[in-house]
């Protein structure tokens, strides 16, 4: 027992002082990496331990407007609608609207801790990513705290339009399914992807890339043999919702939700 309170304690304090560097400066608009799990100790921390910001920056480029990535995207399964998940879906969307609602005004959202993923690059959805909540997705799901909020840009303004759920990339779709039945969403993840050789990152950008998340790389062999570093699997599971819209369908839109780059 005494060994068991220790584990956990040692648990909780690694857990407080992670969330406290993740939420420094909280008003601060600086880019953040993106909450991919795969840290080499804690394979659930937002990022890869190898993946630069500067490298996450060219990655963010190459999933703009991912509906045609192709072999670089991974998505759940639709399952037969079974008793309840309709209900289950809606409540979700309800918890996320309410607790989105209070980030209408996106300066309260730099205020309470979430980051916007580099604001210096013209995205069609930024996303403002609270790492706290990112790295609690790891281990639960809270519909009140989405590890990100959606924003279009007008101007200087942002204008809120819907919330990023994460979770782990080792998650089973059964597990998913628990979290939001897969009747209803699609969670997607980005995968197959071939990290150029140091200094090459531009080519990700291309019309016609080798590398990155549009590169005709999809296996790690071709990526060895471009002299590129391989990854299964880049970032975490994700799915988005847009909880101020009417109808369920639009809530949960696959097709808009892939207009985004995350």
């Amino acid at each position: 027992m005494r060994h068991r309170v220790i584990f956990l304690s040692l648990i909780f304090l690694c857990c407080a002082a992670w969330g406290q560097s993740a939420n420094q400066s909280p008003g601060s608009a600086t880019a953040r990496p993106m909450p991919g799990h795969d840290m080499s100790s804690m394979k659930d921390m937002p990022m890869s331990a190898d993946q630069d910001s500067n490298e996450a920056a060219h990655v963010m480029h190459s999933m703009e407007g991912h509906m045609d990535m192709g072999p670089h995207m991974k998505m759940t399964a639709l399952r037969q609608i079974q008793p309840g998940d309709k209900e289950r879906a809606q409540k979700v969307a309800d918890e996320a609207r309410q607790a989105a609602s209070k980030y209408t005004d996106y300066h309260v959202a730099l205020a309470d801790g979430f980051k916007i993923f580099h604001p210096e690059i013209p995205q069609h959805i930024y996303h403002f990513t609270n790492y706290s909540y990112g790295f609690e997705a790891a281990f639960a799901f809270n519909p009140d705290h989405p590890t990100s909020l959606l924003y279009e840009k007008h101007g200087d303004d942002y204008k809120l339009v819907g919330v990023m759920y994460t979770a782990p990339k080792r998650f089973t779709e059964d597990q998913l399914n628990d979290r939001i039945p897969l009747s209803i969403v699609q969670w997607h993840e980005h995968v197959n992807f071939c990290k150029p050789p140091a200094g090459r990152e531009q080519e990700m950008l291309g019309s016609h890339p080798q590398f990155g998340l549009r590169g005709s790389i999809t296996t790690q062999e071709a990526c060895d043999a471009a002299g590129g570093t391989f990854r299964p699997v880049i970032f975490n599971w994700m799915v988005h919702v847009y909880p101020f819209e009417k109808d369920q369908a639009s809530m949960w839109s696959v097709d808009r939700q892939h207009g985004d780059s995350d």
